[in-house]
């Protein structure tokens, strides 16, 4: 099965990618992170099955567990918007205590996960030249 993917995606899949390969580096410890596949094209039949199982639309790209805390990521590009689902359910996910952040580009998401404690260390960004 091939899986092609809108130059978005594609933009917002190497976004992804480089998120994660900074929490393989540098995560605090005891950090625990996934991605729930809820993305891609599905047929009909495979999409009622995945609902009756209870996928539910919306959901941020990174779901992550420390300290006995879940926060909820999502990735855009820089311009990227959430959909209404998105923006709905990381609504619901808030009230339910669920810490969520939409972030537009790698260097908001580093900043929003070392801000939340889940990654070591800081990123080089041009505002703070001092950690470079």
């Amino acid at each position: 099965m091939t899986i092609r993917l809108r130059r978005r995606a594609q933009s917002e899949a190497a976004l992804q990618r480089a998120v994660l390969a900074h929490l393989e580096a540098r995560a605090a410890p005891n950090v625990f992170w996934f991605h729930p596949p809820n993305g891609g094209v599905r047929t009909r039949v495979e999409g009622a099955i995945l609902k009756g199982l209870g996928v539910r639309p919306g959901v941020p790209d990174l779901i992550l567990f420390h300290g006995g805390r879940c926060y909820g990521l999502e990735l855009k590009i820089v311009g990227g918007r959430p959909s209404p689902a998105q923006r709905e359910t990381i609504t619901r996910m808030e009230r339910a205590g669920v810490f969520c952040c939409i972030t537009e580009g790698l260097d908001a998401a580093l900043a929003v996960l070392e801000a939340w404690g889940l990654l070591r260390g800081r990123t080089a960004t041009a505002d703070n030249p001092s950690s470079r």
